[in-house]
């Protein structure tokens, strides 16, 4: 057994290093064809420091930033060659791969970046943080009750832009002498004022309902996922009734820690598979695309497990029903909007369409709705979280110059560590 695993341990890692070079490989032909940004033009940066794996976090806000960058010219930084593949093909707004610190210091002295944003915690923001004279400001990917909403790695950035109360209340019980006040601005949701798209079915008297888990986690405390404990059950008791059509959008990595999850992730992708060539008129949707957001309006009822997709479906106000960890050790924070939603429990999965029809039409489960949608989000009317998180960057861009002036005869010197790893995320060391 220990030499069977000694020789699967050596073909991934090999494949790995054919995988690793194949991509490098393909990002050293594209990028002589890809447009840089004149220098001194670019004044928000967006740092992605991920493989392609977690795109996901800075597809959401694709349409917002495309939309500042006709006032301000944002630009993402990219370190990862997967990614900035994937970045290059559907990035409304341009895409650098700066591999290694030093591209990322040439780019800091050629450019006039005033905002950095950042969408995850990843552990290489530390290299972009070294950079003065320009504000880091975390914006995530998405809000929500997780445990990772109230890291204390909020304080490592010059401010914060969050969704509504919701969060300023859960990071002000959480965060030790946090000045909330000064360096947490609440912006509402600028993603939901972009969803639409394109459905992928023809609408008709169908009820159609999302269901988007999260992955298993990688830890108890963490460990959402519903797809093995609840969503094979409830996804055949919709497909089996003939009126609901089922939008079936799993988390891309789903099974990468438990192959238990993997597989019944699977096993609802050919259930769904198996039923639309039963009934071809059933149009289910399973979505693995890049774009979020008219899954989320489209769906007469979601269902979710405790991730931010919870956020971004209250953020729209309509009918969201959320699944009980099976987990005793999952954190579940009831102090808000959780203590008050609709629970899915996975004993009750199989009564998922006499329980969704309630959620939809049920007076006091509107009234509860709204009140959290509120909470959380605040003035949900179209465009406003849009004005907010303009007038959020207006407001930065001020200070920016306030503090320039003061500054001004400072002298401005290398701030680069010559200790620094200046690799990747996708390199091997082999590689």
């Amino acid at each position: 057994m220990p030499l069977l695993h000694d020789i699967r341990t050596a073909r991934n890692v090999l494949r790995g290093i054919l995988r690793s070079r194949r991509t490098r490989a393909q990002v050293a032909r594209r990028e002589p064809d890809q447009k840089r940004p004149a220098p001194g033009t670019i004044k928000i940066a967006v740092y992605f420091a991920d493989s392609k794996v977690n795109l996901y976090q800075i597809r959401q806000w694709y349409a917002p930033l495309a939309e500042i960058s006709q006032t301000w010219p944002v630009a993402i930084i990219s370190r990862s060659p997967s990614a900035v593949l994937e970045l290059w093909d559907e990035s409304p707004v341009p895409a650098l791969y700066l591999r290694r610190v030093t591209d990322l210091e040439e780019f800091v002295h050629t450019q006039d970046v005033r905002i950095v944003f950042y969408v995850n915690q990843n552990a290489k923001n530390f290299q972009m943080f070294r950079y003065g004279r320009m504000w880091h400001v975390f914006i995530n990917h998405g809000e929500s009750d997780k445990m990772y909403m109230t890291t204390n790695q909020f304080k490592a950035y010059d401010f914060s832009f969050v969704a509504g109360d919701a969060a300023i209340d859960r990071l002000g019980h959480k965060l030790w002498d946090f000045d909330l006040a000064s360096r947490a601005i609440a912006i509402g949701r600028p993603q939901a004022d972009h969803f639409a798209g394109e459905l992928p079915y023809t609408p008709d008297d169908r009820t159609v309902v999302l269901y988007a888990p999260t992955w298993e986690g990688d830890r108890d405390a963490a460990a959402y996922g519903s797809i093995a404990s609840h969503g094979v059950t409830l996804v055949r008791a919709l497909l089996a009734t003939g009126r609901h059509r089922v939008i079936y959008r799993p988390h891309p990595r789903s099974g990468v820690v438990d192959s238990e999850y993997g597989a019944a992730n699977r096993e609802i992708i050919d259930a769904i598979a198996r039923a639309n060539a039963a009934d071809p008129a059933a149009q289910h949707v399973y979505d693995d695309g890049p774009s979020l957001g008219w899954q989320l309006a489209a769906a007469d009822v979601a269902i979710t497990d405790i991730s931010a997709m919870v956020y971004d479906r209250l953020a729209t106000g309509k009918p969201l029903i959320v699944t009980r960890p099976t987990s005793a050790s999952a954190e579940v924070d009831e102090n808000g909007y959780l203590g008050a939603c609709e629970w899915l429990t996975a004993d009750a999965a199989g009564d998922i369409v006499a329980i969704a029809d309630a959620v939809q039409f049920d007076a006091e489960a509107q009234k509860r709705l709204k009140f959290w949608v509120e909470r959380h989000f605040g003035d949900t009317t179209p465009g406003v979280a849009t004005a907010r998180f303009h007038e959020a960057i207006e407001r930065l861009m001020a200070l920016w110059e306030v503090n320039a002036r003061i500054h001004e005869g400072d002298s401005v010197g290398s701030e680069g560590d010559p200790f620094d790893d200046d690799d990747d995320e996708d390199a091997l060391p082999s590689d």
